[in-house]
């Protein structure tokens, strides 16, 4: 059986968009490193409008922001504005701390911003948990194509090539688009894959995926991804995790201390601003919750 199991990711309608959670759920805490898995859009908000995720922290992940649409500012406590456009993937690695915004440009609001990509986090492994916060953007990614199909390869080695993005634990993550009647392998190495289709149409090994959700895939299995009208899929996942993880809001760790730590840490006040935006931030919410958006 080549799909071991299929996660409907829980929809959160944001207003002028939809965001779609897969991990973590009940049916799914990690796949590899990727203990979050988000996907927003296709959609363009009001002339005028944008988004407004204001300061908030994270520790002991790293986050990855994937747009196949529209632009994002990014600030954060290191000093880091980068503004993130389709193409170029954008590393945040809390480790001990980080605190981050993300904004929509100026330029994307006067005619209505346009919301569409992937918003994931990995943990950071055993023992490298509480290394030195980090940013990178990196637009250098390979690109495989074959007669039919195409794949951005995001981060780790795929068909051949690798990114040039860093990764502390083993991972795969590439943004496939296919043709009408394309096909392309999926590579069998990583411990554990999975799959969304997020535009089009596409099957594997002739089990057609529905839209969004996410297909966990049998480990070490040759398999061929296919559509019929065209299509594009998201590949992720990478080495196993032998040690749990703990989320709680925007605080992923293996200890619940850690995490507890974490939270007096952001109610008293006692991590890095943001330069450039230090005016709000988003308080720590009173119930447990995965993230907070706007």
């Amino acid at each position: 059986m080549t799909i071991l199991k299929t996660v409907t990711p829980v929809t959160h309608d944001l207003g002028g968009f939809q965001v779609r959670r897969a991990v973590p759920s009940a049916e799914c805490r990690m796949v590899g490193p990727f203990v979050f898995v988000d996907q927003f859009g296709p959609a363009r908000l009001e002339a005028g409008h944008g988004m407004d995720v204001r300061p908030h922290p994270h520790i002991n992940l790293a986050t990855v922001t994937w747009l196949f649409d529209g632009a994002i500012d990014h600030r954060d406590s290191l000093g880091t504005h980068s503004t993130i456009r389709p193409g170029t993937v954008n590393l945040m690695t809390a480790g001990t701390g980080i605190v981050h915004s993300e904004r929509s440009p100026q330029s994307e609001r006067e005619g209505g911003a346009a919301m569409y990509g992937m918003q994931t986090w990995l943990a950071l492994p055993d023992g490298r948990e509480d290394i030195d916060p980090a940013f990178e953007a990196v637009s250098d990614l390979p690109m495989v194509e074959d007669s039919g199909a195409s794949a951005r390869v995001i981060m780790g080695s795929l068909w051949g090539r690798r990114a040039p993005t860093t990764c502390y634990a083993d991972t795969i993550y590439a943004e496939i688009n296919l043709s009408p009647n394309g096909a392309i392998p999926i590579d069998a190495e990583a411990d554990e894959r999975a799959v969304m289709l997020v535009a089009g149409d596409a099957s594997i090994d002739g089990e057609p995926l529905p839209l969004y959700a996410l297909l966990l895939l049998k480990p070490g299995e040759a398999m061929v991804l296919r559509s019929a009208g065209g299509g594009k899929v998201m590949l992720l996942g990478g080495e196993a995790f032998t040690s749990h993880r703990y989320v709680y809001w925007n605080f992923v760790s293996s200890s619940r201390e850690r995490i507890e730590q974490a939270k007096e840490d952001w109610k008293a006040g006692r991590f890095a601003k943001v330069p450039g935006d230090e005016e709000e931030f988003i308080p720590l919410p009173e119930r447990p919750k995965t993230v907070s958006y706007p």
